[in-house]
């Protein structure tokens, strides 16, 4: 389970293609504290840590694999070298909560369409497809590439949050543009709360 905080942006150094695709990330993260088998949110999907070490900057390496369903439902499709995400470990009991429960199981992709200075903030307006988009709700939470944000507005298929300069610094938005395709995860109480709904619960 993650927060929707980021903790440190990744950098893919290698793709390599061999049944399942296998990439290698850069990161800032101490390899002491970053076991085999760890669970990480790559740009809000969860990947397993099959391996990893030091490069010569001082700075970590690991590897993950992805399938193809993975490849075809998220982003990592068309990942390639230089390509930077979100990262974000696996969160620990007594963990602060300060995002909302993710479990970086992907629902699909949604699209930047607009991008709009407001103050030092970006207004950023996305659409999604229509059975993500009615579970997405004005105040509700909703995690893109992995991090947790608050709905502002929603119309139909699109909706809108406000990103602060902080969140742009420390995550990849502040290299986002119009046109962009962004993995989308709902928030897991909209799902529930829709799904009794659904069943006149």
């Amino acid at each position: 389970m993650f927060t929707g905080i980021i903790t440190d942006i990744g950098k893919v150094l290698d793709v390599e293609k061999r049944g399942d695709t296998r990439f290698r990330i850069a990161s800032h993260y101490d390899p002491e504290t970053v076991e085999t088998g760890a669970s990480i949110a790559h740009d809000g999907c969860c990947l397993t840590v099959i391996e990893k070490g030091l490069l010569d900057d001082g700075r970590m390496w690991h590897d993950v694999q992805a399938s193809a369903e993975t490849l075809s439902k998220t982003t990592l499709g068309g990942w390639e070298k230089g390509r930077r995400m979100n990262l974000e470990r696996a969160m620990r009991v007594g963990d602060e909560l300060g995002g909302h429960i993710v479990s970086g199981h992907v629902d699909g992709l949604g699209e930047i369409v607009s991008i709009t200075p407001e103050g030092e903030s970006k207004i950023f307006r996305f659409r999604v497809p229509a059975e993500l988009a009615r579970f997405i709700a004005p105040k509700g939470s909703v995690a893109l590439d992995g991090t947790s944000l608050t709905v502002n507005a929603v119309e139909g298929r699109e909706f809108e949050v406000n990103i602060i300069p902080h969140t742009q610094q420390v995550t990849t938005w502040g290299l986002a543009r119009v046109g962009q395709a962004v993995n989308v995860e709902i928030d897991m109480l909209a799902r529930y709360v829709a799904r009794l709904t659904e069943f006149g619960g």
